[in-house]
């Protein structure tokens, strides 16, 4: 029972904590796009690593999570 409390907290936690990154990190973008347009293309690239990155972590959270359950 506490390995299924704690799969769910490990992957919901995480997904969590990436939608209030990946809003922040477009945020930022947007504000940065809006105040110098002619650096878009840099900045889109980068904010597409970074959500790359972002998105990382509640993936192996997702997969920590199947770990813990098959014990």
């Amino acid at each position: 029972m506490v390995e299924l409390i704690g799969a769910g907290l490990a992957a919901g936690l995480a997904a969590i904590g990436a939608g209030i990154g990946n809003g922040y990190l477009f945020g930022k973008f947007m504000e940065g796009v809006s105040r110098q347009p002619e650096v878009e293309p840099k900045l889109k690239s980068n904010a597409f690593v970074m959500f790359a990155l972002v998105e990382a972590v509640p993936i192996l959270a997702v997969v920590i999570a199947f770990i813990i359950l098959a014990k």
